[in-house]
């Protein structure tokens, strides 16, 4: 009876996308990722646990966006592939949710696997390595940070000394010019926030067409 149970469980770690694929969560394969199904979960998907300024949630869509242009600000002649890697750095989450970093820390290796498996499969979707290679993952992940230090202050409530005091990349953020991004920190509706993040994705896509991954 017990086997039977696990078996029921196991069949049910799937989730149906608008699109009719259904991705397996503890097991997924690049044939299941769709970037519109992607697109329309975190445009809906609030950063911050919905705890922003401004008619609309934040959403990890926008926050990808942000991601993309700070990494493109700090990389001038970055290849097109890495920026695809930045839009899609938070993409497991259209599947398992934003979780706030504490929670994440809390839940362990469980989740951070789950995650992992989820990214890997989305990178092989479209042509991107399943892991990146470190210098790509520590300049999306710097792009990251300071994205956080610039909705922490000017959208979640934070000081600059609260969020300094959480993020280590504030000096990364007080390097960038605040005013290029300042139009880039209005919450939009879902759908527009979906519309802006598969225009940036097809444009990147265009953009890598051809290009060797190896590429810096």
């Amino acid at each position: 009876m017990a086997t039977d149970t696990n078996n029921t469980r196991r069949r049910r770690a799937w989730q149906r996308m608008l699109s009719g694929r259904r991705l397996d969560v503890l097991d997924p394969t690049p044939m299941d990722v769709e970037i519109e199904d992607i697109a329309h979960g975190l445009s809906r998907l609030a950063r911050w646990n919905g705890q922003t300024k401004g008619e609309w949630a934040w959403s990890v869509a926008q926050h990808a966006l942000l991601v993309e242009s700070l990494l493109c600000h700090a990389n001038p002649t970055i290849a097109a592939p890495w920026r695809q890697a930045a839009l899609l750095h938070d993409a497991a989450e259209y599947v398992i949710g934003d979780i706030i970093t504490p929670l994440k820390f809390a839940l362990g290796a469980g989740y951070e696997n789950i995650e992992v498996g989820l990214i890997r499969a989305i990178h092989i979707r479209f042509g991107l390595p399943a892991t990146l290679p470190r210098w790509a993952e520590v300049a999306i992940n710097k792009a990251d940070r300071t994205a956080a230090y610039l909705e922490a202050i000017h959208l979640a409530g934070f000081t600059e000394a609260e969020a300094t005091g959480f993020i280590a990349a504030a000096s990364i953020a007080k390097a960038a010019p605040l005013l290029a991004f300042q139009s880039k920190l209005v919450p939009k509706a879902p759908d527009v926030a979906k519309a802006d993040y598969l225009k940036a994705f097809a444009h990147a896509t265009a953009l890598a067409d051809g290009a060797s991954v190896s590429i810096k």
